[in-house]
């Protein structure tokens, strides 16, 4: 009963600030003062800049930028549209034809890019004109685009792992390895329901694609060859411990600058830009994660994470029971926050649930990716569902309809997770890592 006011008082003053518009690492930074304020005898001004500088001088965060820019770069380039000429012809004679290329596309794009809005603007852009040309169903069109784009924050390079794995201080390189897997999985159970539905759906009845011979569709496949390459590289350099995960990104912000000068899409006017939006959105994350670590500086002085751990412990739940409380709950919040604001605030008190209830650090780091993927499809605050209001001018109500099953795919992958959690860890366990 004696956590009960600090809890209250916590969240009075986040959804306060929240709710009356104010940035959400201002929010975090104002609910931790207040707590230092009510709970501690330290100073909350000195504290502060303490643990801002500490939280912002990680070395392990340089890889943060150097992905955002990466995929800053390649969104102005015809990535897009390459991707689409290459793999068309190979799509169009599987069960849902081109349908499988929004799937195929985000999953190729989302390991060069790391976010999920930049998976889903880049390969809707090119899609959604030339499947509507077509007359594939519209609800298919926005639902596999909207689930599939989530694969950018799990299909390594991701943002929302870098995050984690700076958060809980986990190799990032690791945690990079663990989401290819499961990834690659999940993009081929939405390909299945895409499949098993253009088969029961009376509505699929798109314009059929003109033949193509296999050497035809080969040379399409020329096309794909820039983003194979750069995928290999950053993709494969960690894996075989050349470079760590930030000298991963450094080598992928070449590549993107080679691809974009090769493509012609590289002028003063698209570096400056891409340049200006990876600062901002690197501005904006580490700001989130400055505010989260004087949260749980804050939020440690009044012994509410172990409190409420042990409050949890002594409920005797098994780590499944475990799981699907912590289930329930990302997908609660996701409702109303982004996924990187949902890590940085919460991870303060479940990770010491999880470390006691013995779950691996790095297999829960996908299985939190895909509960937030899952959150990124769901109003009010679905953020790939604003993406494609703006894109298709869709109503809400007939967007998210349309993104349902691939949500409820999504939460099928999560029992996949517990019942083979090798998905998870196979991949860090065999890969020759470099520390850092």
């Amino acid at each position: 009963m004696e956590q009960l006011a600090p809890i209250a008082i916590f969240l009075f003053v986040l959804f306060l600030l929240l709710g009356t518009g104010v940035w959400v690492g201002l929010a975090l930074l104002g609910v931790a003062f207040v707590g230092m304020e009510l709970f501690t005898t330290r100073p909350p001004g000195d504290a502060m800049i303490t643990t801002i500088w500490t939280a912002s001088s990680s070395w392990t965060l340089t890889a943060l930028p150097l992905f955002i820019w990466m995929g800053e770069i390649l969104y102005r380039t015809r990535l897009s549209e390459d991707m689409f000429r290459g793999l068309s012809p190979w799509m169009a004679r599987l069960p849902g034809g081109l349908i499988h290329t929004n799937i195929v596309g985000c999953t190729v794009f989302a390991a060069v890019s790391g976010s999920s809005a930049a998976t889903l603007t880049t390969v809707g852009k090119m899609s959604i004109p030339e499947l509507r040309k077509r007359d594939y169903p519209e609800t298919m069109i926005i639902g596999t685009l909207a689930g599939a784009a989530t694969l950018g924050l799990m299909i390594p390079p991701s943002l929302t792992l870098i995050v984690y794995g700076v958060t809980i201080n986990e190799s990032i390189t690791k945690l990079f390895m663990a989401g290819v897997f499961p990834g690659l999985v999940l993009a081929a159970m939405f390909m299945g329901y895409v499949a098993i539905h253009s088969r029961l759906s009376s509505k699929f009845n798109p314009a059929q694609e003109p033949t193509m011979t296999f050497a035809e569709k080969v040379r399409n496949s020329r096309y794909l060859l820039p983003v194979v390459v750069l995928i290999l590289v950053v993709i494969g350099s960690m894996y075989l411990g050349i470079a760590t995960a930030t000298e991963a990104a450094a080598f992928g912000v070449i590549g993107a600058l080679i691809l974009a000068a090769t493509q012609g899409s590289l002028n003063r006017k698209t570096f400056l830009e891409s340049l200006m939006g990876a600062t901002r959105t690197s501005a904006m994350i580490a700001f989130i994660l400055a505010g989260a670590a004087f949260l749980s500086l804050s939020m440690g002085f009044t012994g509410l994470p172990r409190g409420l751990a042990d409050l949890i412990g002594s409920f005797d739940l098994s780590r499944f029971e475990l799981l699907m409380v912590l289930l329930v709950f990302y997908i609660i919040l996701g409702c109303f926050l982004d996924g990187i604001s949902s890590v940085v605030l919460t991870m303060a008190v479940v990770e010491p649930m999880i470390r006691q209830a013995g779950i691996d650090l790095i297999w829960f780091g996908i299985f939190i990716v895909v509960v937030i993927e899952a959150a990124q499809i769901t109003p009010p605050v679905g953020f790939n569902l604003f993406v494609l209001q703006g894109m298709t001018h869709h109503e809400m109500n007939f967007i998210a309809r349309a993104a349902i099953p691939m949500f409820l795919i999504m939460i099928l992958m999560i029992f996949v997770l517990i019942a083979i959690p090798g998905l998870a860890t196979w991949l860090p366990e065999n890969i020759r890592a470099q520390p850092g």
